[in-house]
């Protein structure tokens, strides 16, 4: 069976989005300092359809993490926020653009039901009503036999940690305080379900830490 891989950047007092998250700001107040390492690298602006940038000892991390995935699943609020019914007449498409960088199926958790978004480059957001594990069943499928990344943001991956379906997850630990915001970490206590260190790398404004079940 496909793995489901969780990666996410935190900062050291364990925040991944500063505080007023906002359909304007989604990342919160200083929430982009969480992913300076990942913009100045050619492989991750490659992705958004963007020259330039560096290779360095994330390049190889990146490439792993897009590595076998076929589809992914995220929260509504990753999708693109605006909480309650979808407007009917003019819905909103989310933050990714006309050409989102997945480029397979994407699975959005959310309590109100919508007809999937298929937009360029092969990506079709599907809206899942029924919970986590239906979201994830769907995915399996949908990656038809490749791995499931889950890529957030908090809240649902808080519900796939609590629930013990993560089989591996990467930190990317930013070297940065935000002082409040959105913890990963509340709510799920010491419900890991066996997730443990396999591998530590050191790169320029970031550390990586995997983890797996063994």
């Amino acid at each position: 069976m496909s793995k489901l891989r969780f990666k996410i950047s935190m900062s050291l007092d364990g925040f991944v989005a500063g505080p007023s998250q906002s359909v304007e700001a989604p990342l919160g107040i200083g929430g982009e300092r969480l992913h300076e390492w990942a913009f100045q690298l050619a492989r991750f602006r490659a992705l958004l359809g963007l020259e330039g940038g560096e290779v360095n000892a994330s390049t190889a991390i990146v490439e792993e993490s897009l590595a076998n995935i076929g589809a992914t699943v995220m929260g509504r609020n990753m999708f693109g926020g605006h909480p309650g019914p979808w407007n009917a007449k003019n819905p909103w498409n989310g933050w990714w653009g006309g050409n989102p960088p997945f480029h397979h199926p994407v699975f959005v958790l959310t309590h109100y039901a919508r007809e999937p978004l298929e937009l360029k480059g092969g990506t079709t957001f599907n809206f899942v009503t029924k919970g986590i594990e239906a979201a994830l069943e769907q995915a399996r499928q949908g990656a038809a036999g490749a791995d499931v990344s889950l890529a957030g943001g908090a809240n649902a991956a808080r519900q796939y940690l609590a629930a013990g379906l993560v089989e591996e997850m990467e930190i990317n630990l930013v070297p940065t305080l935000l002082g409040s915001g959105e913890r990963l970490f509340d709510g799920v206590g010491n419900q890991l379900h066996g997730l443990e260190l396999v591998r530590t790398v050191a790169a320029p404004k970031v550390i990586h830490l995997k983890f797996a079940k063994r």
